[in-house]
């Protein structure tokens, strides 16, 4: 698992960027989260107006946060315990997304697996 992130020690992180397809596509399921999870951070690595309608995006143009994190694909979901990753998802995966999320009805109506 990649380091500790300065962004959260608890709860979860999206790392996201416009000009990707699949990040577009989950905009409602992460501002869905972002409602429901108090300990949601989205990080943007190209546009920290996106997702609009979530406040509190982190600017991450000079993709220091992702470099910390090993990001190599957007969408990736990670959740932090105790500042720790203790897991990750690359993607859409409807199921994972889910289970991280502990947000039964996450994706309705979206497919169940979308890469990033």
């Amino acid at each position: 698992m990649a380091s500790a992130s300065p962004l959260v020690t608890e709860g979860l992180v999206a790392f996201v960027k416009r000009a990707c397809p699949t990040c577009t596509l989950i905009e409602k399921q992460m501002q869905a989260v972002a409602r429901r999870v108090p300990q949601f951070r989205v990080v943007s690595q190209d546009d920290p107006r996106f997702p609009a309608a979530i406040d509190g995006v982190v600017d991450d143009r000079e993709l220091d946060h992702s470099w910390r994190n090993a990001i190599e694909f957007t969408p990736t979901l990670i959740r932090f315990e105790a500042g720790r990753e203790v897991e990750r998802v690359v993607g859409w995966d409807r199921d994972a997304w889910r289970r991280l999320t502990g947000i039964a009805e996450l994706g309705e109506g979206l497919r169940p697996l979308q890469p990033g």
